[in-house]
């Protein structure tokens, strides 16, 4: 899951990246709300966590205008100000949840679960194919009842691969959304992975989960007939 994290404030940003990236999620972070609209127009994202009290644009603005150009994503408005009326416009702006400062650090993971869950989501609480089972929740992964032990990085890839079942990935699209925009393409890193997961998850069975496709990417086979 890539998120789009807005805020000002230095350290609350370096804590609040580095504890989200420990949970598997790749992390851009804006400071302030015309940086957010830019990055927001060229990468995609699955989620935005976003902080109302911004420079040049505040969040209620940033806000309004990702949902006038037709987005979608899941939003998460963060801010120290708890007045009633400020939530109100924050959600009226196109915000899907509001969390007030200070917050828990667990309560901010399961309210972005929460909105990764919703109808239009992409977040179930377990994905099972054939006989691997990822716990979503709980970021944990059994294959033919056996344990699977994970880094955090090849979680964030399994998953992925795993959403989006049969369907060829690039490795820009793969990129797009398991790393961050420090990542570099040229890079070796993605085939590292894939490669690293494939032991973990592929070998031992001779039902090959993960499959590379010449030319065009990897895809994560689910249907054995597509």
């Amino acid at each position: 899951m890539r998120v789009l994290l807005v805020e000002d404030e230095p350290n609350a940003a370096r804590m609040l990246a580095k504890g989200l990236r420990e949970h598997g999620y790749a992390v851009d972070v804006a400071s302030d709300g015309e940086e957010a609209l830019y990055q927001e127009s060229i990468n995609e994202y699955d989620l935005i966590v976003l902080d109302v009290m911004l420079p040049r644009k505040d969040g209620f603005e940033v806000c309004q205008t990702i949902r006038d150009a037709g987005s979608a994503i899941p939003i998460l408005m963060l801010t120290a100000r708890d007045a009633v009326d400020d939530r109100i416009s924050g959600l009226d702006s196109g915000a899907d949840d509001y969390l007030t400062k200070p917050f828990d650090f667990g309560e901010l993971l399961a309210r972005l679960r929460a909105l990764l869950r919703r109808p239009d989501g992409l977040l179930p609480e377990s994905i099972t194919i054939a006989d691997l089972v990822i716990n979503v929740r709980a970021r944990r992964v059994r294959r033919a009842d056996e344990i699977i032990q994970l880094t955090s990085k090849e979680y964030t890839l399994l998953e992925y691969f795993a959403r989006n079942a049969d369907r060829v990935l690039s490795r820009g699209e793969i990129a797009e959304h398991v790393w961050d925009q420090t990542f570099d393409l040229f890079s070796n890193s993605i085939e590292v992975y894939i490669q690293r997961l494939r032991r973990k998850i592929d070998d031992g069975h001779s039902r090959k989960f993960i499959q590379t496709r010449r030319g065009e990417g990897y895809v994560f086979v689910a249907n054995e007939e597509s």
